[in-house]
């Protein structure tokens, strides 16, 4: 997901999801790659970081590499947070607002993302950096986060009765995933120097209820 949909405890009314052995190694293997390119873009930076540098630092083949991640770009982009958001939003109460639920799942992202369960927020402040000033990461960010929204329609289309393809839902999932990406650029934009838990809260207030025109007193 994104720099800010990232994920170290579960929501307090959902289950801790219990990921098999398969799939905590792919994880490992996938954080030792994606640890020793940041190691070695934080030295030499990202143009001159190539697939070889980073097999050899991570102690894996090239072709692991590719195995798990087929572009550079999708290094940093990637993270191991859509199958565990998916069963939370899941596990949470049927009859609860739709809207309740993700808010209260985006907050458990945001402070997963900034736990060091999976990254550091070093880490966390280079990916954002460089969804900022890399063009190539950029435009894979973007790609990346269509597969998120097609995670969310397939959730929320379930908890709607409608279809996953439907428009409304479509619209509903692929705005919600935008917004939130727009908000972790806002944040990398800005030195990572503000509270990306606030930005979180700020985007979702402005999804559930429109955007309200600035008071000039307040200015």
């Amino acid at each position: 997901m994104t720099t800010m949909a990232a994920t170290a405890h579960s929501s307090p009314t959902s289950p801790e999801p219990r990921l098999g052995l398969r799939e905590r190694k792919k994880i490992k293997t996938r954080m030792a790659i994606r640890k020793a390119t940041y190691r070695l873009v934080q030295e030499q930076g990202y143009d001159a970081t190539t697939i070889e540098q980073i097999a050899e630092a991570a102690e894996v083949s090239p072709s692991t590499v590719f195995r798990y991640f087929p572009t550079k770009e999708d290094i940093v982009v990637t993270d191991e947070y859509d199958p565990i958001l998916e069963e939370e939003l899941r596990s949470r109460p049927a009859d609860e607002p739709l809207s309740r639920s993700l808010r209260l799942l985006m907050r458990t992202a945001v402070e997963r993302s900034l736990s060091g369960e999976y990254e550091t927020r070093e880490e966390m402040a280079l990916r954002g950096r460089l969804m900022v000033e890399v063009p190539a990461v950029r435009a894979r960010m973007s790609e990346s986060m269509s597969v998120t929204g097609q995670m969310m329609c397939r959730v929320v289309a379930e908890r709607t009765g409608r279809a996953a393809g439907d428009l409304e839902v479509r619209v509903y999932c692929m705005g919600l995933v935008g917004a939130l990406m727009e908000a972790s650029r806002y944040w990398a934009e800005h030195g990572q120097q503000g509270d990306i838990a606030e930005y979180a809260e700020r985007t979702l207030d402005v999804l559930e209820h429109g955007l309200t025109p600035r008071n000039p007193e307040a200015s």
